[in-house]
């Protein structure tokens, strides 16, 4: 990596924080999911750390192995249907983008949600115990590399141009971050066709199947039974199980091999006491 690559992601790093900082913090202090929300809330430094990771270190080697994939199933159908596909308005292409993209987005993060493999490493995302468009960064580059995946190679697969593919990404870019966000803000029942950060914050809840697995739209979680929307924030965010305190330490967890823990069980039959120790899957 030379000088020149060092500079570029630098400046560009500084020129998304100071972007989203001019984006969402009035927008949550103008409308807040959680009123009283610091903005330096507990494991702000954390997160951080996620985003500085994310922007200097990962979008990289995520794009390299997506470009590596994409070259392999580029062309693989015929070549009248994807001009076909080409051919179309620059509108209906980016909507069906969206809809194809939430359908495998859909399904994909139920699976990350049901599979203890995936779960290992999207459980990182899951950590935050504070949401607002800072804790959106925090995430695995692997899992990262599983739901880019998801989003864009089917894209790819079926023919969009690069050009509509891009500006999807970068729409969603900042979707997931506003859907990330302290924010609520009164669009009624519009909620139900167009995603909002109260949906997705109680997908955060400490519940693991608490639904709302769909991105952009709630129409696939309404579809198929996952939609949840009471009127009020959940109570608490993050996971049940202890979870490390260092941006290495989220970065080597799921990497690990599962631990087991020695758990002490007291019988008592009738006067005496034994001690079993039973051997019990670790998260």
């Amino acid at each position: 990596m030379n000088i020149e690559t060092v500079k570029y992601l630098l400046l560009s790093t500084i020129a998304s924080l100071a972007f989203l900082l001019v984006l969402f913090v009035p927008l949550e202090r103008a409308y807040p999911a959680k009123a009283g929300q610091k903005f330096f809330r507990p494991e702000w430094r954390l997160d951080l750390w996620f985003l500085l990771g994310q922007y200097l270190l990962w979008n990289g080697l995520v794009l390299a192995v997506l470009g590596y994939a994409a070259l392999h199933i580029d062309g693989l159908l015929p070549a009248a249907f994807r001009s076909a596909v080409r051919a179309q308005p620059w509108w209906l292409q980016f909507v069906e983008v969206i809809l194809l993209s939430d359908f495998f987005v859909y399904w994909g993060h139920r699976l990350q949600h049901a599979s203890p493999l995936l779960w290992r490493f999207h459980s990182v995302h899951h950590t935050a115990e504070h949401l607002d468009w800072l804790a959106a960064h925090r995430e695995h580059p692997l899992d990262t590399v599983y739901t880019m995946g998801l989003i864009n190679l089917p894209a790819v697969l079926l023919g969009f141009p690069l050009e509509t593919i891009a500006g999807f990404i970068a729409f969603r870019g900042v979707w997931a971050i506003y859907i990330h966000s302290n924010v609520r803000l009164p669009i009624g029942p519009l909620r139900m066709l167009i995603g909002a950060p109260e949906l997705h914050h109680w997908h955060h809840d400490r519940n693991r199947e608490a639904g709302n697995y769909a991105n952009i739209s709630p129409l696939m979680d309404l579809a198929f039974g996952t939609y949840r929307c009471p009127d009020h924030e959940p109570a608490s965010f993050g996971v049940t199980d202890p979870t490390p305190k260092t941006y290495l330490g989220h970065m080597l967890r799921p990497l690990l091999p599962k631990r087991r823990r020695i758990v002490a069980r007291l019988e008592v039959a009738d006067t005496s006491a034994v001690a079993i120790l039973q051997p019990v899957a670790g998260s």
